[in-house]
């Protein structure tokens, strides 16, 4: 494992004058790619033995996105088909060796590969390089699209786009694999409005539970051997795969899809967030009253800030007078186009501001506002691929805590105004002992769950936050609530530990319950992310009736140990 490398320091005033200037006037995307490839003969380590012929293998660096878990490589190869997948998984129970599919690196958790344990017996399965292919299928019932793993949202909904198809619930990040949204269970911020239904071929809940068939690389018994293997919506053993926290390698997979929509995104920046924020009934601007009206809604609230920057999407089938109509995904500039040395010099300054964090939150939302000015986007209205698409790798790097409470549609404003009342208490008690854990905003958005789809289904993905609780169908909604900060930030991880702590005695209980959002920070200690045992081995399992059988499923389909890495072990042993 390698330090995280760390540019020349940036004094404060320079850096609040590169974030407000790279903000609002970025203009070229810098992309974000893992380090130059070492060919296998020209390695530093050993090459693995009688390792399948015709696939490409090197080692590389290993980098997720927020930086928090760096290797200075790892064996990593980039299967051309399903066969060549296959053939690994057969060699590597016959080698020692376990497999990992790779693909964006968009996430925060060791899904992956694991920080502080040995790679020299992991493989990397680089699945963005062949894996890609797109089709099609516009005159089923529903209409649907067959990926393969290694494709990337973007280009499943480019291809839908094509023929007037999309989906209703949106991930804002469009360059995470298919593969990888189904391991993390990836989800838009799209609930119903009040008296809105889900359209065929749509869902208001999790990417997962779209999917009306997908091929896996699952243990074969009668053949003593690992087999690609199709499985259909209606079979019970799909289930534990639709979210499968990297514990299978997905080849291909078939989604429904719907007719696409013109969705229109209004940012409002005057709601003070006590208003904003209020208690469930009360008058004025209220995210409640937002929810009923659109649907979907998300507010981005900077610390020691009155007013949050809030989203609001509405279906428009044609543009409305004012609304500017964009032609393509990532409108917001000045949020998500920092050059990677920027965003690396910003995280070397911010986790040493302390009391200036106050300024830091002012000059953030003070880039929003300039930036929704100057690119003529506070109010843009387009496909939904083009609107709901709004975050890329180059934003600045942050790390995250929190969870989902799964309630009542009616007890939404009670849940966000506990959460932001907490914290606006917990925060404002820090910062008057000289103490500034937290320097990025808390997040919420909303979606529906996971009972939606339209071919013969077995239920619910097993391992879905958004699966349905049987003993509570009262619960129709999920509320993603979310605190990010840089990392580095001295007492950052404390804090996120005090605030699940909080979160997961407060909303938990016959009202409602949480569950940790998977691709994100959970099991808190005082100093890292996923590795507090109670949490991992009790708290985790304890939020899903279906965990224990999943995971004797997901044994059965792996019995060799191929598709794990250490902190699977601890989660599922």
């Amino acid at each position: 494992m390698i330090e995280q490398n760390t540019p020349a320091a940036l004094s404060r005033r320079r850096f609040f004058g590169a974030a407000a200037v790279f903000a609002v006037s970025a203009t070229v995307s810098s992309a974000w790619t893992p380090a130059a490839a070492v060919p296998a003969d020209d390695a530093p380590l050993r090459v693995p033995h009688e390792f399948p012929p015709g696939i490409d293998l090197y080692q590389q660096s290993y980098e997720n996105w927020s930086k928090e878990i760096q290797f200075d490589s790892v064996w990593t190869c980039a299967p051309r088909d399903e066969q060549q997948v296959v053939n690994l998984a057969n060699w590597a129970a016959g080698h020692g060796y376990t497999l990992r599919a790779r693909g964006s690196m968009h996430g925060w958790s060791p899904l992956t590969v694991v920080p502080g344990h040995p790679v020299e017996t992991v493989i990397l399965l680089d699945t963005t390089r062949h894996l890609t292919g797109v089709s099609v299928d516009p005159a089923g019932t529903p209409a649907t699209v067959t990926a393969q793993g290694g494709a990337s949202l973007m280009t499943i909904l480019t291809a839908l786009e094509a023929v007037g198809l999309g989906w209703a619930s949106i991930p804002a990040i469009g360059d995470i694999t298919i593969g990888g949204a189904l391991a993390i269970d990836a989800h838009g911020a799209t609930a119903p409005a009040n008296g809105q239904t889900a359209t065929p071929g749509l869902s208001f809940g999790s990417v997962s539970n779209l999917v009306t068939a997908l091929t896996a690389v699952v243990w074969d018994e009668s053949s003593g051997e690992y087999t690609g293997r199709t499985f259909a919506r209606s079979d019970p053993g799909i289930l534990p795969l639709l979210t499968h926290l990297g514990r299978t390698f997905i080849t291909s997979v078939t989604l429904q899809a719907g007719a696409d929509r013109r969705v229109r995104c209004q940012s409002i920046l005057d709601i003070g967030w006590r208003e904003l924020f209020a208690p469930a009934a009360a008058s004025g601007r209220t995210f409640e009253r937002l929810l009923a009206a659109s649907g979907s809604v998300e507010a981005i609230w900077f610390p020691f800030t009155d007013t949050p920057w809030v989203k609001v999407w509405t279906d428009e089938p044609q543009r409305p007078i004012g609304s500017r109509e964009v032609a393509g995904p990532y409108n917001y500039a000045f949020s998500d186009m920092l050059p990677e040395p920027l965003t690396d010099g910003l995280g070397s300054v911010a986790p040493h501001l302390g009391a200036a964090t106050p300024a830091f939150s002012a000059s953030q939302l003070g880039a929003v506002t300039a930036g929704l000015a100057l690119t003529g986007t506070a109010d843009i209205w387009g496909t939904s691929k083009n609107v709901r698409f709004y975050l890329r790798a180059d934003t600045l790097r942050v790390t995250a805590g929190g969870g989902v409470v799964l309630a009542r549609r009616s007890d939404v404003a009670t849940i966000i105004n506990d959460m932001t009342t907490w914290l606006f208490d917990r925060l404002r008690h820090y910062s008057s002992l000289g103490r500034y854990p937290v320097n990025g905003p808390f997040e919420v958005r909303l979606c529906g769950l996971d009972d939606v789809v339209d071919v013969d289904s077995a239920g619910p993905p097993s391992l879905s936050a958004l699966s349905p609780v049987v003993e509570h169908p009262e619960w129709d909604t999920a509320i993603w609530m979310n605190v990010v900060s840089i990392p580095g930030t001295p007492g950052m991880y404390a804090f996120f530990r005090e605030m699940e702590q909080w979160m997961h005695q407060h909303y938990s209980g016959s009202r409602w319950t949480i569950r940790p959002e998977y691709s994100k920070g959970w099991a808190f200690t005082e100093d890292r992310s996923h590795a507090d045992g109670q949490f991992l081995t009790d708290t985790l399992p304890s939020r899903y009736s279906e965990w224990d059988t999943a995971s004797q499923t997901l044994d059965a389909y792996d019995p060799h140990r191929i598709f794990r890495n250490p902190f699977l072990d601890r989660v599922m042993p």
